[in-house]
């Protein structure tokens, strides 16, 4: 009877487990593109301009992609669940105070240190396909989220919505979501930790202002050397410390690196279309906030549907095959969209939402899957980051 009783608590407690995950990731994702339809409004009412508007976007991304790594080692040391605890708080405390603000610059700060609650909460989900379906479909289902609630509310609305969302992951996660972690408990590696979080983000500012200074300018090349410099000494110290934060030997394994280039394609891509076509639709067109958001709607159904698919097609007819496929229609998107134009119908623009969405589907939930299936389950934090 112990057993039994044993096996039905643990079956019934995955669902949770999963539901936890997935809100989680869901509600940091929706938030990296949910402030792409406020723009137009934020240059009315707080009289921003076009260099701050770009930094309300970015700043978000930066301190994510500077300090996600950092943190994945943290929470392999440190714990799992308090690391994505205490990111849910962080990352729901300041969207509360982005709503708050009054001034471009306050709100560049709070997103910025959403940012990096978003980085601490960055965890490993369990059914890798749904991972990838809610992943997707949150970055595709900001601006719609973000425009009904412009149109309901105002721009504040955006903020304010992550904090209860924020506050009940937190819920769930307590109640269900088991604590693990590194046994071996290596010491932290300050110098990787320092070198790589300097690294990432100096090489995003450096992308992100490069178009202001020009790309060849010698800001921009200094920038640049000055980012390699720091990507030389993150490998020699992981190469020569006996405790790293990033075991390199990784990158050995072709699988883990293809499906490393994979995963990240597959999301500037993704990432990157959803912040021009908003533009497109609201200065081009001149199309309302919520019109925008449900314009995206092929895009955010086909990442979800296919996400799901690819990690079902991947166990049938393998990895490889799902995956170049997904890179394939990915490639055929990008060489589509160079076509746009302002005159472009929106049946078109549609059909090539159609081409991402799914080559974005069929490429990251099979590839998440590859590069967890390689790393060790020690190092979850690492390989999810």
């Amino acid at each position: 009877m112990t057993q039994v009783s044993s096996g039905g608590a643990v079956h019934v407690r995955k669902p949770f487990v999963l539901v936890s995950l997935l809100l989680a990731a869901f509600a940091i994702n929706l938030d990296t593109t949910i402030v792409n339809v406020a723009l137009p409004t934020l240059v009315r009412q707080l009289d921003a301009s076009n260099a701050q508007l770009q930094w309300v976007v970015d700043a978000f991304n930066l301190l994510f992609a500077g300090s996600v790594l950092a943190f994945g080692s943290l929470s392999d040391r440190f714990g799992r669940k308090g690391m994505l605890l205490a990111g849910l708080a962080v990352f729901g405390l300041a969207s509360l105070a982005g709503g708050l603000t009054g001034s471009p610059g306050q709100l560049i700060a709070a997103r910025a240190v959403m940012g990096v609650g978003a980085a601490m909460v960055r965890e490993r989900a369990l059914a890798i396909g749904l991972w990838g379906a809610s992943t997707g479909a949150a970055i595709a289902l900001g601006p719609i989220v973000g425009g009904w609630l412009l149109e309901a509310f105002d721009w504040r609305s955006i903020f304010y919505a992550m904090a209860p969302i924020s506050v009940l992951a937190g819920i769930f996660v307590a109640g269900y979501v088991p604590t693990s972690r590194d046994p071996r408990a290596p010491r932290l590696d300050r110098a990787g930790f320092v070198l790589s979080t300097a690294m990432i983000g100096l090489l995003v500012y450096t992308i992100i202002e490069a178009p202001t200074y020009g790309w060849g300018s010698a800001r921009t090349v200094a920038s640049f050397g000055l980012t390699a410099l720091l990507a030389a000494g993150f490998v020699i110290r992981e190469l020569r410390t006996e405790e790293p934060m990033l075991d390199l030997s990784l990158f050995a394994n072709l699988r883990f690196t293809a499906a490393s280039a994979s995963v990240a394609i597959s999301f500037f891509a993704l990432s990157g279309f959803i912040f021009l076509v908003t533009q497109y639709f609201q200065f081009l067109k001149g199309y309302g906030a919520l019109s925008t958001g449900v314009r995206l709607l092929p895009v955010a159904s086909c990442v979800a549907l296919s996400s799901v698919l690819g990690a079902r097609l991947a166990v049938r007819i393998g990895t490889k095959l799902v995956v170049a496929s997904g890179l394939f229609l990915m490639a055929a998107f990008y060489l589509w969209v160079t076509t746009l134009a302002a005159s472009t119908g929106y049946a078109t623009i549609a059909a090539q939402m159609v081409v991402l969405g799914t080559g974005m589907g069929l490429t990251s939930a099979p590839a998440t899957e590859a590069i967890m299936g390689v790393v060790p389950k020690a190092k979850a934090g690492v390989g999810s980051a």
